[in-house]
C-alpha cells in the first residue's frame, strides 16, 4: 500500500470512528486529485463536526459537484439539501434557496428513497409556517411514510419531529408534546446516529421552552448534555445544546453555572450560530440585572441586540432599575405592540410575550399606570386560561406569571381580597416549578399585602423567606431591599406606637409618675401628658393601669 492509499485508509478509518478532529486533519491533507466525492462529503462533515461552517461549505460543494459529475443523482440531492440547511443557519437565505432549489431537481425525479424525506420536510415546515395545518401534516406523514419503508429510525424520528411541530403550532399541545417524547426517547435510547441524535435534542429543547413546560425541559437538557459529555471534544452539538440548558440553569437559580456555560457557548457558536449565541448573551444580561451589576447587563443586552436578539424584556427592566421607569415603559409598549403584530400566537410566542407583558405590569406598576398594568394583567389571565385546556395543566409557567401578575395589580388596586389567594397562589407555582428568584419576588409583594391585612407575623415570615432566597443566588439589590424591610417589621410596635411612645409605656408600667419619667427621657411634663393621650388612644385604654396591663401583655414592659 502506498502511502497515499494509507492516508486514505486512516482518513476514512477515522471517519467511521467518528474521530471528527482527526478526521478533519487526514482528509484535509489529501490532494484534490486523490479525494473522491465521498471523502470531500466526509471532509465536509468533519468540518461542520469541529465548527469550521465555511469549509463544511466548500467541501460539501466540491462533493456535490463530484456527484453530479458521476450522475450520482440521490448523492447529488442530499448534498444540495445540506447546503440548503447550512447556509440556512448561516443566516444566508438566498443561497439556502437555491441549494434547496436543486435538491428538489435531483430527488423530484428519483424512484422513492430515503433523501425524499428531506424534501418532505421541508415542505412541511413552508406549509406549517402559512398556517396549512393540514397539509403540513400530510408531508411529516409522507416523510414518516418514506422513513419506514427506507427503514431509516433517523429520519423517522425526525418526522415524529416534524408532526409533534405540526401539533404545537396548531395549539393542540398535550399531542404534540407525547409525539415530542417519542423522538426524544429514541435520541436517549441510543437508537439515532450521532449527527440525528444531537439535531432530535436541539429541536426538542427548543419545543419544549417554547411551550413553557419546564419539568420536561430539565428532564431533557440532563440527557442532552449527558450526551454530549460522552461525544469527543468536537461536537458542534455541545453549544447548541448548552444554550437550552443556560435557560434552564437560569430559571433554577443555578447563576454561577449558568454565566460559566454561556460563555462556553457564546465561544462554540460564535460566529456561525450568532442567532443562537444571542440568546446565551441575553440570559446572561438578565443574570447581571438581577445580580445588580447594571453596567455588564447593559453590555450583554447590547450584543444580544448585535446579534440579532430584542433585548427585551430584559433592557427595560434594566433601565427601570437605573431609574429611567417612562423609558422603559415606551420600549415596553412598543415591544409588545411588534411582537402581537408579528404574529407570536404560536407556541413559540406565547411564553415571550407573556413575559413582555409581566414586565409591563412591573414598570407600569412602578409607574403609577393602575389601568395599563391591569389591562396587561388581564391578557395575561386570559392566556393562562387558554393554555390550561390546550395543555391540559394549571401549573405551568405561565400560570405562575400569570397569577403574580395579576396579585401584584390587585394589591396596587388596594383589593386584598383578590390579591392575597393570586399571590398565594403564585407562590405555590414557583415553588413547585422550582424557580427561586420569581418565588422571592412574589413572596416582597406577599409580604407588602400581609402587613396590609395586619398580618404582620406572615410579612415578617415571607420577608425573611425573600431575603435569604436572594442571598443565596446573589441578587444583592433585591437582598437589600427584603433586609430594609425585614428591618422595619422587626421594629414595628403594637398598637401603631411609635419608639418615643413605647419609651413612656414602660415607664408608666414600671410605676414611674409623669414627673420621673420627664425627668429621664429629659423632656418636658406637657409632652410626657401628650404622649400618654396618644398611648391611651392608640391602645384603645382609659387609664395608667389599662395601659399598663396592654404593656405586659404585649411584651412591652
Amino acid at each position: 500500500m502506498t502511502h497515499s492509499e494509507q492516508a486514505i485508509e486512516q482518513a476514512r478509518d477515522a471517519v467511521a470512528r467518528e474521530a471528527w478532529a482527526d478526521a478533519y486533519a487526514a482528509l484535509r491533507g489529501l490532494g484534490n486529485d486523490r479525494t473522491t466525492p465521498d471523502d470531500f462529503a466526509a471532509l465536509a462533515d468533519a468540518a461542520w463536526w469541529t465548527s469550521r461552517i465555511e469549509e463544511s461549505i466548500a467541501a460539501r460543494t466540491k462533493a456535490y459537484s463530484g456527484y453530479v459529475a458521476a450522475g450520482a443523482a440521490r448523492q447529488a440531492g442530499f448534498s444540495a439539501w445540506m447546503l440548503f440547511y447550512e447556509y440556512q443557519l448561516a443566516g444566508r437565505t438566498a443561497a439556502a434557496a437555491g441549494w434547496l432549489r436543486r435538491a428538489r431537481q435531483h430527488l423530484s425525479g428519483e424512484p422513492e428513497c430515503v433523501e425524499q424525506c428531506y424534501l418532505a420536510w421541508v415542505e412541511a415546515e413552508e406549509a406549517q409556517q402559512r398556517g396549512a395545518f393540514d397539509e403540513a401534516m400530510s408531508c411529516a406523514r409522507r416523510m414518516a411514510d418514506i422513513a419506514r419503508r427506507c427503514s431509516s429510525p433517523d429520519l423517522l424520528a425526525m418526522s415524529t419531529q416534524a408532526q409533534a411541530g405540526v401539533l404545537l403550532s396548531q395549539g393542540r399541545i398535550v399531542g404534540g408534546l407525547e409525539l415530542l417524547d417519542d423522538a426524544m426517547c429514541s435520541a436517549m435510547a441510543g437508537e439515532l446516529s450521532s449527527f440525528f441524535t444531537g439535531w432530535t435534542y436541539c429541536l426538542g429543547l427548543q419545543k419544549c421552552m417554547a411551550c413553557a413546560d419546564l419539568e420536561r425541559a430539565v428532564e431533557w437538557t440532563d440527557a442532552a448534555m449527558t450526551w454530549c459529555a460522552s461525544m469527543p471534544d468536537e461536537n458542534n452539538f455541545r453549544g447548541l445544546c448548552r444554550v437550552h440548558r443556560v435557560e434552564v440553569l437560569e430559571l433554577r437559580g443555578e447563576w454561577s453555572r449558568a454565566e460559566t456555560e454561556a460563555a462556553m457557548t457564546c465561544r462554540e457558536l460564535l460566529p456561525y450560530e450568532a442567532r443562537i449565541a444571542a440568546e446565551a448573551f441575553y440570559l446572561t444580561g438578565d443574570i447581571q440585572r438581577r445580580r445588580g451589576d447594571l453596567a455588564a447587563a447593559e453590555a450583554s443586552y447590547g450584543r444580544a441586540h448585535e446579534l440579532g436578539r430584542d433585548p427585551q424584556p430584559g433592557l427595560a427592566l434594566l433601565g427601570l432599575a437605573q431609574g429611567r421607569a417612562d423609558s422603559s415603559a415606551v420600549a415596553l409598549r412598543l415591544a409588545v405592540a411588534a411582537e402581537a403584530g408579528g404574529g407570536g400566537g404560536g407556541a413559540a410566542g406565547r411564553l415571550g410575550r407573556c413575559r413582555l407583558l409581566a414586565a409591563q405590569v412591573e414598570t407600569s406598576l412602578a409607574l403609577g399606570q393602575l389601568d395599563q398594568a391591569r389591562t396587561a394583567a388581564d391578557e395575561l389571565e386570559s392566556t393562562a386560561r387558554e393554555w390550561q385546556q390546550r395543555r391540559e395543566s394549571e401549573t405551568t409557567l405561565l400560570h405562575a406569571i400569570a397569577a403574580a401578575a395579576g396579585g401584584a395589580v390587585a394589591f396596587a388596586d388596594r383589593d386584598l381580597g383578590h390579591s392575597l389567594p393570586l399571590l398565594r397562589r403564585a407562590l405555590s407555582l414557583w415553588l413547585e416549578l422550582g424557580v427561586p428568584y420569581e418565588a422571592a419576588r412574589v413572596r416582597m409583594t406577599l409580604a407588602a399585602a400581609d402587613r396590609a391585612a395586619g398580618d404582620d407575623e406572615g410579612a415578617r415570615l415571607e420577608l425573611h423567606a425573600a431575603h435569604a432566597a436572594f442571598e443565596r443566588l446573589g441578587a444583592v439589590p433585591d437582598a437589600r431591599r427584603a433586609a430594609a424591610l425585614l428591618s422595619t417589621v422587626h421594629h414595628r410596635l403594637p398598637g401603631e406606637l411609635t419608639d418615643r411612645e413605647a419609651q413612656v409605656l414602660r415607664l408608666v408600667a414600671a410605676g414611674q409618675t409623669n414627673r420621673s419619667i420627664a425627668s429621664e427621657l429629659v423632656i418636658s411634663e406637657h409632652t410626657v401628658a401628650r404622649h400618654l393621650n396618644n398611648i391611651f388612644a392608640k391602645l384603645d385604654v382609659s387609664s395608667r393601669a389599662a395601659a399598663t396591663a396592654y404593656a405586659y401583655t404585649h411584651g412591652l414592659a
